[in-house]
């Protein structure tokens, strides 16, 4: 890979259609609103499931360049991982024990790599899950797609804090099987006792449409498969039939994002919440940037960042 080195502090965006994400533009008004100056932004993309060595050009590249400040990683956060970890003076818990980062960050000489998605999955959930729901309904969690970000939703759900308001029930299903035997040992490290598991291995949609025939009224349903967004599509046919009172999450928030219009075609006869990727996006961009810029956008401030956010969605 050939990288041209940066001219003005950069933070890199790792992804595979990364021009196509709103933070390119959203970045340099944000970095205004945060007093960075003459901070930039650049995209990076990598074919899905890359060569290792192309993980590793890529990290390299930023840790030789003093103006590279550090990068977002997505879709890649797991290969990026397994190629590069090794080159990294610090790994956060997270990182180390889902094997997988979303940010790369350097301070005091040290290039640091985080898991950043436990935070910003959970604080984006709490945007529009209401609080004590499991508690309350005893429903279930049903979440296709064995990545990154499936590890991070049940990180988040598991905590000690949340001891007596658990999921009945954590479902995962999956295209393959590696990361189903992956994100399965990785949960049973975390399991806090109380909650049920399932792993399906789904290579078609039609086998995805009868685990959720399965799933409770009330409960959370996720696309975390990276379908709708940088390739069409839903894991789910357009039989299937979402529970009642269920709380329908793409994570997304661009491209064809089928299994957000599946779930609205059903949500008034099903009672359906529907949420996108948004508010998930802009807490995993502002949580990273935070860690590259070394600035604490919270409160205000991040409120501040949301509005700009919006305003820009509201527009284009």
């Amino acid at each position: 890979m050939e990288m041209e080195k940066a001219a003005k502090p950069t933070i890199y965006f790792i992804g595979v259609t990364t021009n196509k994400s709103s933070i390119m533009d959203i970045f340099p008004e944000w970095a205004k609103a945060l007093g960075l100056k003459d901070a930039v932004i650049k995209g990076i993309d990598i074919a899905i499931h890359d060569k290792p060595k192309v993980y590793r050009e890529t990290v390299q590249f930023i840790k030789e360049d003093p103006i590279a400040m550090g990068a977002l990683v997505t879709t890649h956060k797991i290969d990026l991982y397994s190629a590069a970890s090794d080159m990294f003076e610090y790994l956060d818990p997270y990182a180390k024990a889902f094997g997988e980062l979303s940010s790369i960050s350097k301070l005091d000489g040290e290039l640091r790599g985080h898991a950043k998605d436990p935070i910003s999955s959970g604080l984006a959930m709490e945007a529009f899950i209401p609080e004590n729901h499991w508690k309350e309904t005893g429903a279930d969690v049903f979440i296709m797609g064995a990545g990154g970000s499936a590890i991070a939703m049940g990180a988040y759900l598991m905590q000690e804090k949340f001891k007596g308001n658990y999921p009945g029930k954590i479902v995962i299903t999956n295209r393959s099987q590696p990361r189903l035997t992956e994100i399965e040992t990785i949960f049973r490290k975390l399991d806090p006792g109380g909650i049920e598991f399932e792993y399906y291995l789904t290579p078609e949609a039609f086998q995805n449409d009868a685990v959720l025939k399965s799933i409770k009224p009330g409960s959370l349903i996720v696309n975390a498969t990276g379908l709708g967004k940088d390739r069409p599509g839903s894991p789910l046919t357009d039989d299937c039939k979402f529970p009642k009172n269920s709380y329908a999450w793409e994570i997304n928030y661009r491209g064809d994002l089928k299994f957000m219009h599946q779930a609205l075609d059903q949500q008034q006869e099903k009672k359906l919440t529907v949420e996108d990727g948004w508010i998930y996006f802009v807490y995993g961009w502002t949580q990273v940037i935070s860690e590259v810029f070394h600035i604490d956008i919270t409160g205000k401030l991040f409120d501040k960042c949301e509005r700009i956010a919006s305003e820009f969605r509201a527009n284009k």
